[in-house]
């Protein structure tokens, strides 16, 4: 079990309202979202589109409900922009999260990223070259510094149809980057879906994860995607994706990894799904109460 001292539980308002497709989830509401994560039990949340901007506008709407945002996701260009238009969005972007009182930011590379394409997300995917490798490990060095410097960590997205999905492309990130400046986000959801080891990659780097979001798989789903050649953004209105408890991952093994580990920080629901066709709410209570019984949170 984990401890309810250092563990805390959030969700992402992705299930209401999707970034990468604004028409699911169009007539939520920001205020709707945010008081159904509050009501299904959850502290921390992620941060959407839909959500204010301002710091003070953003904790008026969030303290009353009892939660804080405690990860925002940031995209990086490093392997296809220069370095210094990456940092100066990043430096934007975490002076934010420190305003709302997060720990962590998520990264993810979108550099030759086919996620938000119509490319098949197992055909398509783009791997890099050595250049390529050394310009991103060099720059989520220098980002992990800046982040430090400003009081948060930096944890790195491994993620379906981006740079860094596979296992061994994870291990040559976490080969060639610093302890001390880059850690991991660890998704359990995303290393299922291309067929990778996702507990192999937990114990493998467990005292170097300070975030975990997790997703569950509809592997029949994921089959149909893999067999029909389609997107990123086809699977997930296929429903590729749910949330612990519903799909084909046992949490319990991971629970207990990040356990004996001593795992502080946030556990965070994220599973994008079509909210017309699956209630937010109702999935997030069934999370909820799945992540009770498996965690003990």
């Amino acid at each position: 079990m984990l401890d309810k001292n250092k563990v805390k539980l959030g969700i992402a308002p992705i299930g209401w309202t999707n970034d990468d497709m604004p028409d699911l989830g169009k007539e939520v509401t920001f205020e709707q979202c945010v008081s159904e994560m509050a009501l299904a039990g959850f502290t921390g949340c992620e941060v959407g589109n839909k959500y204010p901007k301002d710091p003070a506008e953003l904790h008026r709407y969030l303290d009353i409900r009892g939660m804080q945002v405690c990860n925002a996701w940031f995209s990086t260009f490093l392997t296809t922009k220069p370095y210094e238009e990456t940092e100066k969005g990043f430096i934007e972007h975490i002076t934010f999260l420190k305003a709302m009182g997060a720990k962590v930011v998520g990264v993810s590379e979108q550099g030759h990223s086919i996620q938000g394409t119509d490319l098949s997300v197992f055909d398509d995917k783009y791997v890099m070259n050595d250049d390529e490798w050394d310009a991103l490990c060099t720059g989520l060095n220098k980002l992990g510094k800046v982040a430090k410097d400003m009081g948060i960590a930096l944890t790195f997205h491994h993620h379906m149809g981006t740079v860094v999905q596979t296992e061994a492309e994870i291990d040559r990130l976490m080969e060639n980057t610093d302890p001390e400046l880059f850690s991991l986000l660890f998704d359990s959801g995303h290393l299922a879906y291309c067929d990778e080891d996702y507990m192999s990659v937990l114990k493998k780097y467990a005292k170097r994860i300070k975030h975990v979001h997790l997703k569950d798989i509809r592997p029949a789903v994921v089959a149909k995607v893999k067999e029909n050649h389609l997107s990123f953004l086809q699977g997930v209105r296929m429903g590729t994706f749910t949330v612990p408890g519903d799909g084909a991952i046992d949490f319990a093994p991971i629970f207990q990894v990040l356990a004996e580990n001593d795992y502080e920080g946030y556990v965070l629901v994220e599973a994008e799904q079509d909210p017309a066709i699956a209630n937010p709410f109702e999935y997030a209570v069934k999370a909820r109460k799945y992540i009770a019984e498996k965690a003990g949170l």
